[in-house]
């Protein structure tokens, strides 16, 4: 069964930039916020990196919004996401999933083209 998206929120006056969460992702995040003390009053910051073998690793913290983050409501919670990630995360959807290769956040960004490694892409 496909994961269904908790939100999407407008990004810009030019655009919209649609970033999913799935409703485990969101539960999963909530979890880590109130087990991680220096998650405590912040929000969650998603970002892209170089690296990977799509060429894009993606991160995930607690942190403060800068001036330039976007900021997302995405089922109760506030996501950040700085503007040179936004264009890359555009319609990508974040899942938390549990398996036996083990557990951990999974990108579905239709921006890259995938391997099977299941580090950058999910």
């Amino acid at each position: 069964m496909a994961p269904t998206p908790a939100d999407t929120a407008p990004v810009s006056a030019e655009g919209t930039f649609a970033l999913n969460l799935t409703d485990r992702a969101v539960e999963k995040v909530k979890d880590f916020a109130t087990t991680m003390p220096d998650a405590a009053g912040k929000a969650l910051r998603v970002f892209v990196q170089a690296g990977g073998c799509s060429g894009l690793q993606y991160g995930f913290t607690f942190d403060d919004a800068s001036g330039t983050d976007h900021v997302l409501a995405i089922g109760g919670l506030d996501v950040l996401v700085d503007p040179t990630s936004a264009t890359k995360l555009n319609g990508a959807t974040i899942d938390w999933i549990e398996d036996h290769r083990g557990a951990g956040f999974t990108v579905d960004n239709p921006n890259v083209s995938c391997c099977d490694c299941g580090k950058t892409c999910g």
